[in-house]
């Protein structure tokens, strides 16, 4: 009787290093698409130097008719322990004309009032459906960067970086 106890703590034993492997794998490729993930929303909204939205002196003269309200700020940290902080508001076009896309540079401020942080968003991507004269659109960006300890804790400044008018 007692060989199909040991028989059975072996099969129990060999099978012990291959379930801790396929729990490995799974965490690994749980961690791997969790960091494919932050990456893309880092990069999401953000335009690159080659992509800049055109701000002449027709779209810096149409800016003061884009107004931004009813801004909420949050923040979280990942499993990886990366911070980010969720910008969110709502964006108008007061103006004659409708946005075929908006950049905007999020400024963030110490306690002195200087700038200490700046962060470059599309609010309005040119691919996306314009906003119409008149319209609002909510909006929520994520910032990857790590807020620097001295920021006010206020919401930040927002001023339009690029505009398509059509």
């Amino acid at each position: 009787m007692g060989e199909p106890e040991i028989s059975s703590e072996r099969e129990e034993k060999s099978r012990l290093p291959v379930a801790f492997a396929a729990g490995v794998g799974v965490v690994l490729i749980l961690a791997a698409g969790l960091v494919l993930l932050t990456r893309i929303t880092q990069s999401h909204g953000r335009g690159t130097a080659a992509d800049k939205l055109p701000f002449g002196s027709a779209e810096q003269s149409y800016a003061p008719q884009i107004h931004f309200e009813g801004g909420q700020m949050s923040q979280a940290t990942n499993l990886l322990n990366q911070e980010f902080t969720y910008v969110a508001g709502t964006i108008t076009n007061n103006g004659p004309r409708n946005l075929g896309g908006v950049d905007v540079v999020f400024e963030f401020h110490d306690p002195f009032n200087q700038v200490i942080l700046r962060d470059t968003q599309r609010l309005i991507d040119p691919k996306a459906e314009p906003l119409a004269v008149g319209h609002s659109r909510d909006f929520q960006i994520t910032l990857g960067e790590h807020i620097p300890s001295d920021w006010n804790q206020q919401y930040p400044s927002i001023r339009v970086a690029g505009l398509i008018l059509e």
